[in-house]
């Protein structure tokens, strides 16, 4: 055991030697390369030190060639601006001189223009005078002051617009006639033969016929109240005269006139005639009068296609049935209306169902004219608007007869089948005394013009022949003239179909061989 404890303290003991031994030894090593060390930087600060020098001198050099460098190139731009400077100034010298020569120039056109604008004075001056001088020689030639000569050259200028508006006139109604003639004829003569129709003039009386006179005295009644009592209620007048066999039932409303009559024939096929009596038939005859009417309206509407119609409109075309007008069934007008109006715009592509309908409504309105006030053309558009009609047959109801400006193709055509149906030879006739106003109205209006000397109404007031004064009224003028007759005639009278205004200038040279 001690042996091993020895033997481990000699082992220490060694190794501190050797630790120590070995210390030693790198500190002599380390001490040589600190010393070679120190050498060598000694070394390499003299070399640095000798570089540093060296660059110090070559960048001394390389300051002073810049800045030789550099002052030469500012020497070389200054003598570059000079250069520059003494250029501007002598461009600008030249340019004061040039404007100084410009306006010794202008001075120079100023007093020419100041001569030249004396010398124009004095040219006008003398161009006044000479005017004045042509004027008062023209005056002493022509024998015209200037105010004459002045209304002398409207007057020729006046002419010449005359001339040329009448020129104008002509060609358009010339071309106008070209375009329209022709169809206008095809479509209303196509028109009108296809729908012939039969006429009858109607009466605004009734007649009833009588099995005997006896019965007059029975009808008039004891003191005439069976005659007061038919007319109280019905509302006419009974005309009995010395016609044999006859009563005349008298009254402007047809439907009170057909109740009268049936009444009448009631009562002479009964026999008892007594007021009691006369009440109960007037009540039968007035509801056979309103049934018939419902039938002819339910009847006009079938026969003309057209459908739909509101039952109050289809009871006032009944009652057209019992209405005339110029002794023309006014009922049989508006279902010869109808046709032309579906025949004329079936030919033209219009709306044939619309035009039918428009046409058989034109004249509803005669059938509340005589229980209300107003026109047959108001009453009519009232009546068809309360009855829901669409705008166009309202229009073309307000404008058949020009109340309004027909402003659609169904107005215009409803217009032109009132008119055809109207004016067809024996389709109405015309009271007398209203023939004769309306010829004399077309003369009085024809007369009214300047330079008319004579005009007259020649067949049944269908043309108005009208002679001027050849030495008032020129060719150009007839035909403005001519133009504002028709206006006038078309704006005051009232008639079916179309009125010829016929102008005639006539001049004429008599002399005699002695």
């Amino acid at each position: 055991m001690m042996s091993y404890i020895i033997g481990g303290i000699v082992a220490v003991v060694l190794g501190v030697v050797g630790f120590f031994v070995g210390m030693s030894y790198r500190r002599k090593s380390d001490s040589a390369v600190i010393g070679s060390a120190k050498d060598e930087a000694k070394r390499i600060l003299g070399d640095a030190m000798k570089t540093a020098e060296t660059k110090k001198k070559e960048l001394l050099v390389e300051a002073k060639d810049e800045v030789l460098r550099l002052r030469q190139e500012n020497d070389r731009e200054l003598r570059e601006r000079r250069s520059d400077i003494q250029r501007q100034e002598h461009r600008i010298q030249q340019k004061e001189e040039n404007l100084d020569k410009k306006i010794d120039n202008l001075e120079a056109k100023e007093e020419k223009l100041v001569l030249r604008a004396k010398e124009i004075d004095e040219k006008l001056e003398e161009c006044e005078r000479i005017k004045k001088s042509q004027m008062d020689l023209l005056e002493r030639i022509s024998g015209f002051t200037t105010e004459q000569a002045k209304s002398h050259l409207l007057s020729m200028l006046d002419g010449e617009l005359n001339h040329e508006k009448a020129t104008k006139i002509r060609e358009y109604e010339q071309q106008i006639k070209e375009e329209s003639d022709k169809m206008a004829r095809e479509i209303v003569g196509q028109a009108i033969q296809r729908c012939a129709a039969d006429h009858s003039s109607e009466m605004t009386v009734s007649v009833v016929p009588l099995p005997n006179d006896e019965m007059k005295g029975r009808i008039i009644g004891r003191e005439g109240r069976n005659i007061r009592t038919l007319e109280t209620a019905i509302g006419v007048d009974l005309i009995i005269d010395d016609t044999p066999e006859a009563i005349t039932v008298s009254c402007f409303d047809p439907v009170r006139r057909e109740i009268a009559r049936i009444t009448l024939e009631k009562l002479i096929l009964d026999g008892r005639i007594h007021p009691a009596r006369i009440e109960e038939m007037v009540a039968k005859a007035t509801a056979e009068v309103e049934a018939t009417i419902k039938q002819e309206g339910e009847r006009a509407m079938i026969d003309a296609g057209v459908h739909n119609l509101h039952p109050e409109l289809i009871r006032l075309l009944g009652k057209l049935h019992y209405r005339t007008s110029y002794g023309q069934n006014v009922l049989n007008h508006s279902m010869e209306v109808c046709y032309l109006s579906g025949l004329i715009a079936s030919e033209m592509g219009a709306d044939v169902t619309l035009a039918k309908r428009a046409g058989l409504l034109h004249d509803i309105g005669k059938a509340l004219d005589h229980e209300q006030e107003g026109s047959h053309i108001q009453l009519g558009v009232e009546a068809a608007r309360r009855c829901k009609e669409s705008q166009a047959v309202i229009h073309a109801i307000h404008a058949h007869h020009g109340d309004v400006e027909a402003k659609t193709v169904i107005a215009c055509i409803v217009q032109a089948a009132d008119a055809i149906s109207a004016a067809r030879p024996g389709a109405r006739r015309e009271n007398i005394e209203n023939y004769i106003k309306r010829l004399e109205k077309l003369e009085e209006i024809a007369n009214s013009f300047n330079g008319v000397e004579n005009s007259f109404a020649i067949q049944a007031g269908r043309e108005i022949r009208i002679v001027v004064k050849p030495e008032v009224v020129s060719d150009d003028q007839m035909v403005l003239i001519a133009h504002d007759i028709a206006q006038r005639i078309e704006n005051e009278l009232e008639y079916p179909g179309q009125i010829k205004v016929n102008l005639i200038r006539e001049n004429r040279a008599v002399d005699y061989a002695k």
